[in-house]
């Protein structure tokens, strides 16, 4: 050990140096109160300092997190633009899902501020409509320049209405007897006499209207636009209108605007040209009375020729006031083949047409019309459902429409239960089931029909008449997929898109 200007060190044997403070050294600090605040200072000091670099780290830290919080929410903002610029996109060009590319996507676009300086992009991916849909789904995901590896996707989906808005939808005055349960939503461009029940709203465009049904509770009297005659049965106008809830679960409202059903409802020639050329065509048959289409899950469909129907038999007639009636039940058939379901979806038959069995996950339209100047209207085509007509699923992957230039029937010996699943379109016709009496034979009388989809029917629609002959119960269920996701070509009720569904994907 050796000593240099009052401090002593020592050396290790690891070569380190110890430092000692000899002891006039600590007499100094202990006589001189300026060696404790000089020891105190640098204390201080280094906790200042210390402190001073921590809280610049945290102010520092939560700068970076409010620029990345920004950021995100810029992200949002950024991937909703995108949303709005295909939405008007789509009111440009309705049938455009490749952004005006051809390409497959994803599309992407720079986002700027109001000044021109770019913030980030957004990258569209576009799943186009099902074969014959509007159903649209777009997925928008923004991007930051400052932060690109945080992103926002919001998915949407957009659709067209299509007429099927409705349940059932008619021209002419309609009676929905004791024993009918709807689930949809009803109108009457007339008035409407309501005995079942109605799970939805019912309306009308009729104020009111005399109901002249033969057993009217209200002879002689004018009725509202929706009344019923479930005792006690509704009163005449101008009393006010009773709340009925056992009848109408929603409620009725009438007088609305009237639905123009003949500038809805499709154009057949337009349907003839699309299944000539991507679809099914069936030409008149020469050697047959018509054609009997059988779905099979395995999207394909069986056609046969009609060859025989079952004739009445005697003191089975026809009412005077049913045009066009027959017992329309096949009684022999030829098979043709069975073919897959077209590409677009559309099958057109130029003369009547049985339809029956089941599609999985297909879109179909079938239309039955005798085209032409010449043709008169006793000559307008029918589609006859004898046997169940079903989806296999009811999610909206599975949908039919029967389009009929005529009548869309069940026959005589039509199955006493029966489920037919669609949209039914009776164009200058009714949708329902001709009259047959006791001498027409034991199938006068059925048990159930269900119907799941939605009615367009022109003429006044039935199952079931006052007398107990046709369908005992009755019962309407709405299919909701069928209004924004419709069968191909079917009649949609507007031209601009509609906002259906808005999500953020995580």
């Amino acid at each position: 050990m050796r000593r240099i200007n009052e401090r002593t060190y020592e050396r290790k044997n690891d070569g380190t140096k110890k430092l000692f403070l000899s002891s006039s050294v600590l007499q100094s600090f202990r006589s001189d109160p300026r060696g404790y605040a000089l020891i105190f200072l640098l204390v201080v000091g280094g906790i200042t300092v210390l402190l001073i670099s921590s809280l610049l780290q945290i102010v520092l830290s939560q700068k970076r997190l409010g620029s990345m919080r920004s950021a995100r929410t810029l992200a949002f903002h950024i991937a909703e633009a995108g949303i709005d610029y295909y939405r008007w996109h789509l009111a440009h060009a309705k049938a455009d899902f490749t952004d005006g590319t051809g390409g497959s996507g994803p599309f992407v676009h720079a986002f700027l501020d109001r000044t021109g300086v770019r913030l980030g992009e957004f990258r569209l991916a576009i799943t186009p409509p099902p074969v014959g849909s509007t159903l649209v789904t777009i997925a928008s995901t923004g991007v930051t320049d400052q932060f690109p590896e945080f992103t926002r996707t919001v998915r949407t989906t957009f659709a067209i209405p299509s007429l099927a808005k409705y349940s059932f939808v008619g021209n002419e005055r309609n009676r929905f007897g004791s024993g009918t349960n709807v689930y949809g939503p009803i109108h009457v461009n007339d008035g409407i006499r309501f005995d079942g029940v109605a799970y939805n709203l019912v309306t009308s465009e009729k104020e009111q209207y005399n109901d002249t049904d033969g057993d009217d509770c209200t002879p002689s009297k004018l009725d509202f636009g929706v009344h019923t005659c479930v005792s006690p049965a509704d009163p005449t106008p101008p009393a006010a209108v009773p709340d009925r809830p056992d009848i109408f679960k929603v409620g009725r409202k009438f007088p609305v605007p009237k639905i123009d059903l003949d500038g809805l409802i499709t154009d057949l020639s337009a349907l003839r040209d699309k299944a000539t050329a991507d679809g099914i065509y069936l030409p008149p048959p020469s050697n047959a009375l018509a054609y009997h289409l059988i779905f099979n899950p395995d999207d394909t469909v069986s056609t046969l020729y009609v060859t025989k129907v079952y004739a009445p038999p005697n003191k089975c007639t026809a009412p005077a006031s049913q045009p066009g009636w027959g017992l329309w039940s096949i009684n022999s058939e030829t098979f043709i083949k069975r073919r897959p379901l077209p590409a677009n979806g559309v099958i057109f038959v130029e003369s009547d047409a049985w339809v029956d069995g089941q599609i999985d996950s297909a879109r179909v339209t079938v239309a039955a019309a005798r085209l032409g100047s010449g043709v008169p209207q006793t000559s307008y085509a029918n589609i006859i459902v004898n046997r169940s007509l079903l989806y296999t699923n009811t999610d909206g992957r599975d949908v039919i429409a029967l389009v009929a230039q005529n009548n869309v029937l069940t026959g005589l010996k039509s199955n006493t239960t029966i489920r037919i699943d669609g949209a039914l379109v009776a164009k200058n016709g009714r949708v329902g089931r001709y009259y047959y009496s006791s001498y027409c034979g034991g199938e006068y009388v059925r048990n159930d029909i269900t119907l799941y989809g939605m009615i367009a029917t022109n003429k006044r629609y039935g199952f079931l008449y006052t007398d107990g002959t046709g369908y005992r119960t009755r019962t309407l269920l709405y299919d909701g997929n069928l209004f924004y996701n419709p069968p191909p070509s079917f009649p949609l009720t507007a031209d601009a898109y509609t906002l259906l569904t808005w999500e953020e994907q995580k």
